[in-house]
Parts: C-alpha cells; structure tokens; sequence
C-alpha cells in the first residue's frame, strides 16, 4: 500500500528492489542494457535466435546460450581440440554480419564459412574470418583456410587493425562472400580485399563458429544475421 508521508526517492528505491528480487541473478547492470539485439537490417534473416541453438549443430559441451548470446569454450578448463559449432544450412554467396568478444587467457577462435565438417573429426575445413591473435600479433579480421592450406590467405594492415579494434570489447564483423571475392569488415573497416584464384576451392558450404584449443577460453558471438546475394556474372 502506497504511503503518501514516504519520499519520493525511498519509494523509487523500493520500486528497484522489487523489480531486482524477481529478475534472475536480482542484478540490472549497465552491460546487459546495451547487449539489445540490434535491428535487423533489409533482406537480412536471423542466424541465431538469441535464445537457443535451433538451426546450428555441434558439441553442446562446448557451446552454450547465455545472455542473447552463443558462447564457446570454458573459463574453467583447458580446451582439448578446436571445437565448431556449425548451421545445418550451406551458404554459398551473401553478407554476415555478427559481433564477437573473447574472454580468458586464450585469445584465438574465428568464423568459418564455405567450410565442410572432416569425418571422424572436430575440424571444419574451409575459409575462417578470424579473431583474436595469433604468432604474436593481432590477426582479427584475418582470412585463414582451415584444415585445408592451413595458412593465412590474407591479413589486414596491421595498424589499420590496432585501430579499429576494441580489445576486451564486443567487436563488429561483416563477411561478405560473391564467387571468388571475399572482403571482411571490422568494426566498419575493410581488413581484406580477397580475390580466390583456386577454381577448385569450395565456393559453398556451412558457417560455423570455432573455439580454438589452448587454455581456458571463451568466444561470445551475437546479433548473427545473414543476407544471401546473388552471383556477379
């Protein structure tokens, strides 16, 4: 019942703990006010639902849903083998748009597309937009082929990279994929201006987002989105 002869403030003050006591954790933190999913852009559809893993397969020991979120990997314990967890949709040319931070001592992991699962393996063989570092230095929005010539195809301008990255902070990537040109975006600046000249590299396949091996380590990935493009010729 409302008590006409309390202040203002103290009955604001009441309203909050109420509000904390029936919220999981009762904690309302700044973090979790701007971690809103973001509006989806014309002609994009939804990769992840924010809420569950429908539309994506994978070793759920390593991958996980947690505040409109997929994280990968483990803050607890060292993590064996690359682990992906992949679309059960092949995308051949489009757009992706996704943002992603790491957490932990480690500071590797990546998205692949255009990729394939290896039998009888954790790998995923095929183009990865990377993240983190790597051989002692930056390689966020790096082109690395995975499982396949296991090398970097290419990398940004190191200084261009320092730039644009925010370290410890969500980090915007975009993809986009049109037969043999793939170009990738961090945080709105152009890192790689790709052109295949393989004819026999895949120019289809899943899109899977990767936990690297090595010590305890997690990848948040959000607001995934996808727009697929039809071929330039």
């Amino acid at each position: 019942m409302h008590d006409p002869s309390l202040p203002k403030c103290f009955l604001s003050s009441l309203l909050l703990a109420a509000m904390l006591s029936v919220m999981p954790g009762g904690v309302i933190s700044q973090a979790s006010a701007q971690d809103a999913q973001v509006e989806l852009e014309e002609g994009y559809v939804w990769l992840f639902d924010g809420k569950s893993l429908d539309g994506w397969e994978g070793n759920q020991d390593w991958f996980r849903v947690e505040n409109g979120a997929i994280v990968a990997g483990a803050l607890t314990k060292e993590i064996p083998h690359n682990e992906f967890l992949a679309t059960t949709k092949e995308y051949g040319n489009f757009e992706l748009k996704l943002e992603a931070r790491l957490k932990g001592s480690g500071d590797n992991a990546g998205v692949q597309f255009r990729s394939s699962r290896i039998p009888d393996s954790t790998e995923v063989s095929g183009y990865q937009c990377d993240i983190g570092s790597a051989w002692g230095r930056p390689v966020w929005g790096g082109l690395y082929d995975e499982s396949r010539r296991n090398r970097m195809l290419a990398e940004g301008d190191p200084k261009k990279v320092a730039e644009a990255l925010k370290s410890g902070e969500w980090n915007q990537l975009m993809v986009r994929a049109v037969d043999g040109h793939v170009q990738i975006w961090l945080n709105g600046s152009l890192t790689i201006d790709y052109t295949e000249v393989d004819s026999k590299i895949a120019k289809r396949g899943i899109i899977a987002l990767q936990i690297h091996s090595g010590p305890p380590t997690e990848a948040w990935y959000r607001n995934i989105r996808i727009r697929e493009l039809p071929s330039s010729r």
